[in-house]
């Protein structure tokens, strides 16, 4: 699969556990596409922090990338509270990044920017 496609544009595929997870270098290939976020834990997991106008906005953020999780099969860790929210994607079965945590990540940024736009 051509590293460039547009992520945004991707589903989720199944992971079944067994795949190598991604090497830091092809994690760090996939995060120019995926720009405010950022590699932690050894380039094992995605995570990036949005800012909302108050605590309803970042509850319906929260709700918006649960559903966008449950749609998808794939599913993040979320810490949120008033006015901000913290989205972290990594492939559990696997123990690190998959390409599927950069599609959800820029869907996660799509719904956060229609979310704050207040559309």
């Amino acid at each position: 699969m051509d590293m460039s496609e547009d992520l945004a544009a991707q589903s989720c595929t199944p992971c079944r556990g067994g795949v190598p997870p991604l090497t830091p270098e092809e994690a760090e290939a996939l995060l120019q596409q995926a720009p405010g976020w950022e590699l932690a834990d050894g380039a094992t997991r995605l995570e990036r922090r949005f800012s909302f106008g108050n605590f309803a906005q970042a509850l319906a953020f929260v709700t918006g990338v649960g559903q966008l999780a449950e749609a998808q099969g794939h599913h993040p860790e979320i810490s949120f509270g008033w006015g901000h929210a913290t989205v972290s994607w990594r492939t559990k079965k696997i123990k690190g990044l998959h390409r599927n945590d950069f599609i959800m990540a820029v869907k996660t940024t799509e719904l956060a920017a229609a979310q704050q736009g207040g559309g």
